[in-house]
């Protein structure tokens, strides 16, 4: 059971934005301030990726730990109500993740996913790390 009536669900759920997210802001700032140039969301790309780093043929895709089923993540809930229509949704998001990150592959791109939880300083060294290669 909802602790909220259908029309308050309804307005919650629909001002969930899928750009400039906290966490997509975070690694935004980082990768800027280490020098690295970007162009957000390309439309031309598969699955808009959050982050496109063209010099390095890179695509960065910062996912939501709940939306995208972050494997063993205490975010990745399933909401108790409404159930079926959860687990539908999150199986199409998992689908249309891997249908995009093997059509970026194909094209030749290289995909980095980076999780909301997992957003620190070791991480996103990392990422830099091997962007340069």
């Amino acid at each position: 059971m909802d602790i909220v009536d259908k029309d308050t669900r309804r307005r919650m759920m629909g001002n969930i934005g899928g750009k400039d997210t906290k966490p997509e802001v975070s690694v935004r700032k980082y990768l800027h301030a280490l020098g690295f140039r970007f162009r957000l969301h390309r439309k031309d790309l598969p699955g808009k990726p959050d982050i496109v780093l063209p010099k390095y043929r890179a695509a960065i895709f910062v996912h939501g730990c709940f939306w995208h089923r972050h494997l063993g993540c205490r975010y990745a809930t399933t909401p108790k109500s409404n159930r079926d229509f959860w687990i539908k949704k999150f199986q199409d998001n998992l689908e249309r993740d891997s249908r995009n990150e093997t059509r970026l592959v194909d094209a030749g791109w290289t995909v980095h996913i980076i999780w909301e939880c997992q957003i620190d300083e070791d991480n996103l060294a990392t990422l830099s790390s091997k962007l340069r290669g």
